[in-house]
């Protein structure tokens, strides 16, 4: 089933306060983690422009549902926020050290999250990935984290992604292949830049 760009009309968002505060202890406890250096391959995104956009689709007719995964969950920002703004959220991430934060954020905050350490290839998807090429930082190996999730991919209505440029292709072959009709990839590329696809049904042919 191919993937059909979405256009989608993201208007200014002020977030509430809650909103506001927490994206200012994330924020703040990312400054901390990166002097430190001690995940190269992290990079945060634009969290109060990826806020705009949960709050566009949740208030639009393009999601089937509100399950919503972000793969690479990294601080867990993402998946906070859109907690923040009504999905039932979760994240895989294959750093521990990044789940620990995450989870310890979303702790302090009450958020109903679930952030599960693992890779977010599902099993059975490897040779796919290979199939792709090499990549800088991007792995296979992990415990199996959909086990953990007690979800498959199909289940999600929303994944998010900010995958580096030698990931987007396998990202959307992975979401193309796994994911249920209907469902939204959203995936974030730097300076403020968010593409929107949608799996739909491929056209029988006459």
């Amino acid at each position: 089933m191919p993937l059909r760009e979405l256009a989608l009309d993201v208007p200014a968002v002020k977030p509430p306060a809650e909103v506001a505060r927490f994206l200012r202890e994330a924020e703040r406890r990312i400054d901390r983690f990166q002097s430190e250096a001690r995940v190269p391959a992290f990079v945060p995104c634009d969290y109060a422009a990826a806020y705009a956009v949960l709050c566009a689709l949740a208030s639009g007719p393009h999601l089937r549902g509100r399950q919503m995964c972000e793969w690479g969950s990294g601080f867990g920002a993402v998946v906070g926020l859109a907690a923040l703004a009504g999905y039932d959220a979760c994240g895989i991430e294959i750093e521990w050290s990044l789940v620990e934060e995450a989870r310890q954020l979303a702790d302090d905050f009450e958020l109903p999250v679930e952030l599960v350490c693992g890779s977010f290839v599902p099993r059975g998807a490897e040779g796919l990935v290979h199939a792709n090429g090499t990549y800088s930082w991007f792995t296979t190996e992990g415990d199996y984290a959909y086990d953990d999730l007690g979800l498959e991919i199909s289940d999600f209505d929303l994944v998010f992604a900010y995958p580096w440029p030698d990931e987007e292709g396998v990202v959307c072959d992975l979401f193309e292949k796994f994911a249920g009709t209907g469902a939204v990839l959203a995936t974030y590329h730097g300076s403020g830049e968010f593409r929107l696809k949608r799996k739909v049904p491929k056209r029988k042919k006459r």
